[in-house]
């Protein structure tokens, strides 16, 4: 038995959440080889601590096919990291990574994924965060169970509403559910910078930032001064519905943000009397984006009545319903979200020394 022969083992493994092999995903961290025994270390980028121990029983059943009568130990952890934003753009204090959650058109559950997507986050082990970036049409406060106004221990920045373990921020703790905020794009983007840095986040490996829907000057303004590691982009498989989406992957690429794939939402609907599946938005729209801009799906919803009525409850259904089918796709699609960012460079900005020039 030899490092290579272990070594070329591990190479037909795929990952399911990277999509590579844990060597090209630069997650296999050490390779000891004792007579007939193995020992592995392996280190995964991306928060999936229930996984874990799923991954261990795989890895080991793979190995067995060459490692016949020795003992294989491997020793997985999770060590999330901090990866690169856009050009210009300085990093978040307190914050890894932020991922926005974009959709080109309103009505396709773009928030309602968000959440359950935040949630399933901190289920698998990671500190984070959600920022309701929708200004006009606030939701996570209702769909998170919350209300008032956050704290404020300096009258400067607010303290973050926690609920489920996520914290959260949201114009919709400042203002009445009934008040219509009646602000030009320019107020907008203010107000979402000051709820953004004003906000003191507890050491987030993710914060989750709902944006609104749409491509316009808020959205490419927000995308353009907010630093972002990555995107995904919801939405629906018929065509109107793929064509807004398009536009938006269009704005990520001009601002020069990955996106880490794509959500289908809605993509069959299910009857709650006989659970009867049908796809009434049609099928395959969200694979053949994907396959159009060489992006990965990285799951598909269903039209299910559970996730509207627990999201309106102020339990979405990941926290409610944890073992469900439902709550399994979004923790799939949360894992890949991250992992997909996990493969993406990172940001060594903090190592560097800081340089002061004095005559």
């Amino acid at each position: 038995m030899t490092k290579v022969e272990i070594e070329n083992r591990l190479r037909q493994f795929i990952e399911p959440h990277y999509g590579v092999d844990l060597l090209t995903a630069k997650a296999v961290k050490s390779i000891d080889v004792d007579g007939a025994n193995v020992h592995l270390v392996i280190e995964l980028g991306y928060a999936a601590q229930r996984y874990l121990d799923a991954l261990q029983r795989a890895l080991v059943a793979h190995l067995k096919s060459i490692v016949h009568s020795g003992e294989i130990t491997i020793d997985i952890h999770v060590k999330i990291a901090t990866h690169a934003v856009q050009q210009n753009l300085k990093l978040l204090p307190n914050v890894k990574n932020i991922i926005a959650v974009a959709s080109g058109k309103g009505g396709v559950g773009k928030s309602t994924t968000a959440v359950n997507l935040a949630l399933a986050l901190a289920q698998d082990g990671a500190k984070v965060g959600i920022l309701d970036a929708d200004i006009y049409g606030p939701s996570v406060p209702m769909m998170l169970g919350l209300s008032g106004k956050p704290d404020s221990f300096d009258n400067k920045t607010m303290q973050p509403k926690v609920a489920f373990g996520v914290q959260t921020m949201s114009i919709g703790y400042l203002v009445a559910e009934d008040q219509a905020l009646i602000w030009r794009g320019p107020m907008v983007t203010t107000a979402l910078q000051q709820l953004l840095k004003e906000t003191q986040w507890d050491a987030l490996d993710y914060l989750v930032i709902d944006l609104p829907p749409g491509t316009g000057d808020i959205q490419l303004t927000l995308a353009q001064n907010i630093p972002v590691s990555g995107a995904i982009i919801v939405t629906t498989p018929q065509d109107i519905a793929l064509l807004d989406a398009q536009r938006g992957f269009g704005m990520f690429e001009k601002v020069n943000v990955p996106v880490l794939g794509l959500v289908e939402n809605m993509s069959l609907h299910i009857c709650s009397q006989c659970g009867h599946e049908e796809a009434i938005f049609g099928s395959g729209g969200g694979a053949a984006m994907s396959d159009i801009n060489k992006i990965d799906c990285l799951g598909q919803l269903p039209l299910d009545i559970h996730i509207r009525q627990y999201a309106d409850s102020g339990e979405p259904i990941v926290v409610a319903q944890p073992d469900s089918r439902i709550a399994h796709i979004y923790q799939d699609i949360a894992r890949k979200m991250a992992a997909r960012l996990a493969l993406k460079p990172r940001d060594f900005s903090s190592k560097f020394p800081n340089i002061v020039v004095q005559s």
